[in-house]
């Protein structure tokens, strides 16, 4: 049974991996045995974080910026220098902003849905060759997208660009695992609640038990929750499922 979960070996790239979700599922992919590459804006940042990740592992720093296609193209180039073949690429980095309606400017717009839609999109159109030669018949290559619990009911907080981001990139997410199903890739997304993230750090300061309470579970995300998943849809366990949005949530967006 130990073997169906396993992800040892598999060489993974975490974009924004350096802090937050990306940084729980890097350590929990590193911890399972997996040859983990982590991609963040800030270098200094990343290569620390990679340092540190490579006491229990295999770790490897690539800092991009994926708000521009530069970067995309920059991140896609180091990873075909250094790898044959990658297994998974979790699609983690993303922006957010907050600001009440009449005061929301378009330039949030422009911001949020490059990095959370239109670099996932043109990252994985770059590495859909390195992916290919990963992919076999039984254990196909994978593509985990983050998403949002944001992008499938609506949220509190007045975050317009970065709710409908993530319900984009859950659409997006199905249409690629139509699209990518001939090449042997499978292409899921995972709809996070609230974690204790960079992102979430002010908002859970704030509001750390109305949030609580709002939650079916009655307690926010730990890493191992988010470890957990990302593990079993990488692993010979999750290799029959494409085109799926799993919540976790501690049920706040479908039952809450």
């Amino acid at each position: 049974m130990s073997e169906l979960f396993s992800i040892k070996g598999k060489v993974a790239l975490v974009t924004g991996g350096s802090s937050g979700i990306g940084l729980m599922i890097a350590r929990g992919f590193v911890e399972a045995g997996a040859k983990v590459y982590i991609s963040s804006r800030k270098q200094e940042v990343c290569d620390r974080v990679a340092q540190e990740l490579c006491q229990k592992g295999t770790c490897i720093s690539l800092p991009a910026d994926l708000s521009t296609e530069a970067g995309v193209k920059k991140l896609v180039d180091e990873m075909a220098a250094r790898e044959s073949a990658l297994h998974v690429l979790v699609n983690n980095a993303g922006a957010n902003w907050g600001a009440p309606f009449m005061e929301f400017p378009g330039s949030a717009w422009d911001k949020v849905l490059a990095l959370n839609l239109k670099a996932v999109f043109l990252l994985t159109q770059g590495l859909v060759p390195l992916l290919e030669q990963a992919a076999q018949p039984a254990d196909p290559a994978r593509i985990i997208n983050i998403g949002s619990s944001d992008g499938i009911h609506v949220p509190a907080l007045e975050v317009y660009a970065y709710s409908a981001s993530k319900a984009g990139l859950h659409h997006l997410t199905r249409h690629l695992a139509r699209t990518l199903s001939i090449q042997n890739i499978t292409v899921n997304a995972v709809a996070p609640g609230p974690f204790e993230s960079k992102m979430m750090q002010a908002t859970l300061e704030r509001f750390r038990d109305q949030i609580t309470a709002a939650v079916p579970l009655q307690r926010i995300g730990e890493p191992e929750d988010m470890a957990g998943v990302a593990i079993y849809l990488a692993s010979r366990a999750g290799a029959y499922v494409t085109g799926a949005v799993i919540s976790v949530d501690g049920g706040l967006a479908t039952c809450g």
